[in-house]
């Protein structure tokens, strides 16, 4: 199956600092071991919601909104794109990332016959 995990930035920090070499050279190291092990399938950081445009859909208008979007209390900051067995397999990886902080949302991907 494959599985979705989004990271959420919590407080619209749309200007986040780099890591330090430390914690890079941590998440790096996880990163290499999920590609080993043939879990990433992507994964990527997104853009500040400040460069971001969303579009809202009303009947047949289509309504073209500009970032930031400060009523959002929480935004995807970046994902994975994993291939695992099971949610709980997918769990298990996400509890050896080397974070301190933050909250990851894990979803599954919803397959459809012939796509």
């Amino acid at each position: 199956m494959r599985v979705l995990i989004m990271a959420k930035e919590c407080n619209q920090t749309e200007a986040a600092a780099p890591p330090i070499p430390e914690a890079m050279a941590e998440y790096q190291n996880f990163n290499e071991e999920l590609v080993k092990a043939g879990v990433v399938l992507e994964a990527g950081r997104l853009y500040p919601s400040s460069q971001s445009k969303r579009v809202r859909f009303d009947g047949k208008k289509r309504i073209v909104m500009d970032g930031p979007f400060t009523e959002t209390k929480e935004l995807v900051a970046g994902y994975w794109l994993w291939q695992v067995r099971s949610i709980d397999e997918a769990l298990e990886w996400l509890k050896r990332a080397p974070y301190d902080g933050g909250t990851f949302e894990v979803r599954q991907v919803l397959e459809y016959e012939g796509m």
